[in-house]
């Protein structure tokens, strides 16, 4: 059986073979814990841990003191929402309102939701049908009483990027503080922390050729948090449990590595993304999901008309690895797509193409072929 053109990596990324080197000694020779000082093999561990540390930060133009290792973005998410939220409870701060859009992440909705099951105000913007959010709109619900504004980088489905600048330069302007969750964007896209007026930015390692089961929340200096998970101290007292070296380790190479090649990968990807669309465009009933100009370089998410979106997925499924949303909806219609005002059947007929490093013309071309053949088929009818 031919093997499945990958084309899903907005969901998960292969771990890059220099990233499995890079980690494989940790694992086992090198097996200090990185919170007991006592000996040789653990000051080695903490060392790693600190080298990543100060890594990370300069990848993102944050500093190093603000790097908390987490799990992924989601953890990281959480972190920032909820400790944001109770760190101002516990100081008296008045301002209780939180902003954030239709299409963000669940991993920033539901925490968001939470909270305001616990008396914030959560204020959730719509975003424009090319899913991009509006500039005024976000400008008159910033006031006051806001305490944070939360806008992905990227978008997870749809690959729309936000103006980060111009949202930060508005939480500055109104003493907000500005998270995003940039999951899709580190790696990919240049991002500096400062420049864009970031105070809460949160990765993971899976998105961008490192493992699963890491990522991190980088904060400005300043940023008063609410540990969310107590026992050790460890991470500066934010995030207790002992440091997965291996994982760190690996989270530092993989972003090393996509820093080096991410101007090239993203002309590579771009081109072979646009192949894609005109290829696809051609048959005629597709349509574009999201901005045409402002998305990443290795994002494509079209709807295909006049077929049922199941049966489609269906035949894809055999020759070529997509989606039809985020990995995390477990078949739920896309919240995004919903934001951007597609219909239910329209959203259960998209598709979502993610390209990678590994991605070459001989997957595009697959992909071509097997749309072609799968919306052939189900135009023809039975």
């Amino acid at each position: 059986m031919a093997a499945l053109a990958y084309l899903d990596h907005h969901a998960t990324t292969p771990c890059d073979p220099a990233v499995v080197a890079a980690m494989a000694p940790w694992w086992s020779e090198r097996c200090g814990n990185p919170s007991n000082r006592l000996h040789r093999p653990a000051l080695e561990a903490a060392a790693a841990v600190e080298l990543a540390r100060s890594r990370v930060a300069a990848a993102v133009g944050g500093s190093s003191e603000g790097v908390i290792f987490t799990s992924g973005a989601t953890e990281a998410a959480n972190l920032a929402l909820k400790g944001v939220a109770e760190a101002a409870e516990e100081r008296g701060d008045p301002r209780r309102e939180l902003v954030t859009l239709a299409t963000e992440h669940r991993a920033v909705l539901d925490p968001l939701a939470w909270l305001g099951r616990r008396g914030f105000r959560v204020r959730v913007l719509p975003v424009q049908p090319d899913g991009l959010l509006d500039l005024e709109r976000l400008r008159e619900a910033v006031g006051p009483q806001t305490l944070l504004v939360s806008v992905m980088a990227a978008n997870n489905e749809i690959g729309v990027l936000q103006p980060l600048a111009a949202i930060g330069s508005l939480c500055r302007e109104r003493g907000a503080l500005f998270h995003c969750d940039a999951a899709q964007a580190v790696g990919h896209i240049p991002l500096a922390m400062e420049e864009l007026g970031v105070d809460l930015l949160g990765l993971s390692g899976h998105k961008l050729f490192g493992p699963k089961g890491v990522g991190a929340l980088i904060r400005r200096p300043g940023v008063a948090l609410a540990p969310q998970q107590h026992g050790g101290g460890q991470e500066g007292g934010l995030r207790a449990g002992t440091a997965a070296v291996p994982l760190i380790v690996g989270l530092q190479v993989a972003l090393e590595l996509a820093l080096a090649d991410r101007e090239q990968r993203a002309a590579r990807l771009s081109a072979l993304r646009d192949r894609l669309w005109q290829a696809l465009a051609e048959l005629g009933g597709i349509s574009l999901n999201g901005d045409r100009g402002q998305r990443l370089p290795h994002n494509l998410n079209v709807c295909v008309g006049g077929v049922d979106g199941t049966r489609l997925h269906g035949l894809l499924r055999r020759r070529i690895a997509v989606s039809s949303g985020s990995a995390c909806s477990q078949g739920s219609p896309s919240h995004v797509l919903a934001a951007l005002g597609r219909s239910r059947a329209e959203a259960a007929a998209a598709i979502r193409f993610g390209l990678g490093r590994g991605s070459g013309e001989a997957e595009i071309e697959t992909a071509i072929e097997a749309v072609r053949e799968a919306v052939a088929a189900l135009r023809r009818g039975p």
